[in-house]
């Protein structure tokens, strides 16, 4: 899977081998991506706890140049203070920095864990192949590649300085919290902009990671073929199908089971919920059924939500096998069907006569 020439290979992947490849650690996943978001993090960074970071240093600056007298007793004293000060410029800056660094690399390629990377590979540690590998057109490309991202960053620090370069001559006579001011800002503007340009290179380079990484994992005709035959024989993959395919069953059967004219059943090992609405409907329709548990369910929300159960074995064996759920009965069925409701619709009038009287 390692090679670029994908011949005919035109399939995309599958699932399956998509999963392969990332358990053996083949992701699309851009180092200069993730080292430019670590980079524009710290300029950030740099930017917003900048003040507070020279605060402390300043603070600390302060202490230890106007010391009293420190006796040996008190040094442990002074080396707490120079740690704790040390601590509150760095800690968050660093943890912030590896969240934001951690979070960029994870949003490549999620979280992978594998070890398969770091496994010895002979051919790794075969000179002749290190020297074809040096001299190949891709290390070429590499090679011409990063020249121009030299180049393009020193032409941004050189348009940077440009546009700024009267007014670093003259800080000469500004007071000396100018020239930092100046300094600062005109540091800040190089390191954001360089930062910014090395963000595009690496997104560039992370979408190319994706295109080849795509072209790699393209399978043949057979290959799709093979894997859709191994992972029919698969017994997980039946097991899951089962568990999908029953499931969705159920959520029809709960939906539908409760707005059904009568359920016909076997009595306990088939049924069949039916319906039917002269006015959207040419013949009724088949809108949920189920064997075995799944009857049992349909049996318990018919009676749950009082739709009429009627026992007609051949017909709820036959309505099972030969009407898909959502379809309409076929002409063969019209008659016992029609005997089915009218003795539905016969038992309802005579309800709601008893309850009138």
């Amino acid at each position: 899977m390692a090679h670029d020439d994908v011949g005919d290979r035109t399939e995309q992947p599958t699932p399956r081998r998509r999963q392969e490849a990332r358990e053996e650690g083949q992701i699309a996943r851009s180092v200069e991506l993730s080292a430019a978001v670590a980079l524009l993090a710290g300029v950030l960074l740099c930017r917003f706890l900048g003040p507070m970071m020279l605060r402390h240093m300043l603070d600390l600056t302060r202490a230890l140049g106007h010391p009293a007298p420190v006796r040996a007793d008190e040094l442990l004293v002074w080396v707490r203070l120079v740690g704790w000060t040390a601590a509150r410029l760095t800690v968050p800056f660093l943890l912030l920095l590896l969240v934001v660094t951690i979070a960029g690399t994870v949003v490549q390629s999620g979280l992978v864990v594998t070890w398969k990377k770091l496994a010895i590979k002979p051919e790794r540690l075969n000179p002749v192949e290190g020297f074809k590998r040096l001299w190949s057109a891709e290390s070429l490309m590499k090679l011409l590649l990063g020249v121009f991202k030299v180049g393009l960053l020193a032409a941004v620090a050189g348009y940077t300085i440009r546009d700024r370069l009267e007014l670093i001559l003259t800080s000469g006579a500004a007071p000396p919290g100018g020239v930092y001011a100046l300094g600062a800002q005109v540091i800040f503007d190089l390191a954001l902009r360089m930062a910014l340009i090395v963000l595009l290179l690496g997104l560039a380079d992370y979408a190319w990671q994706r295109w080849r990484l795509e072209r790699q994992l393209r399978m043949t005709k057979q290959e799709v073929r093979d894997e859709l035959k191994r992972m029919e024989g698969d017994p997980l993959i039946k097991q899951r199908r089962r568990q999908i395919q029953q499931r969705l069953a159920m959520q029809r059967i709960r939906r539908e089971v409760p707005r059904a004219d009568v359920v016909v059943t076997n009595p306990t090992e088939y049924a069949v919920a039916l319906r039917y609405d002269e006015r959207t409907m040419s013949a009724p329709r088949v809108v949920a059924k189920g064997r075995d548990l799944l009857a049992q369910r349909i049996r318990q929300l018919a009676q749950q939500y009082g739709v009429p159960v009627v026992q007609r074995p051949a017909l709820a064996r036959a309505l099972y096998a030969a009407v898909e759920v959502g379809r309409e009965i076929p002409p063969a069925f019209y008659r016992a069907v029609a005997e089915v409701l009218a003795y539905v619709y016969q038992l309802s009038r005579s309800a709601g006569a008893s309850a009138a009287g």
